[in-house]
């Protein structure tokens, strides 16, 4: 070992091979390294799980829209049939006569304005 005075700041330093100072520097970065590994590979982590949960959640939100448009679409059908019954002569004549005592014109009533 050997005593070497640094005569700017006036300290001792001791070197030499029997000596314990161990270079803090190198176990500082290791664990500053480590550290930003574990917080790297978590933050990964919670991103892919957090992206499989929307994608379950939007493939429920689909399958709920697909049922509701199923649905309208059975809606639409029976509508549209209903609009058929309704607006079919046989039927408005049968209302006419029945209901409101209307009957066909004789030929000479009708006049035809052109």
């Amino acid at each position: 070992m050997t005593k070497t005075v640094n005569r700017s700041e006036d300290r001792i330093l001791w070197t030499g091979e029997g000596s314990k100072v161990k270079p803090k520097g190198i176990k500082l970065s290791l664990i500053v390294l480590f550290t930003l590994l574990m917080l790297l590979f978590i933050g990964g982590s919670l991103f892919y799980v957090w992206s499989r949960i929307k994608v379950i959640q939007f493939g429920y939100e689909i399958s709920n829209a697909m049922k509701k448009e199923r649905a309208l679409t059975e809606t639409n059908k029976k509508l549209r049939l209903e609009i058929a019954t309704l607006k079919s002569y046989a039927r408005i004549e049968k209302l006419a006569v029945e209901e409101l005592r209307m009957a066909k014109p004789n030929p000479e009533q009708v006049i035809v304005i052109r």
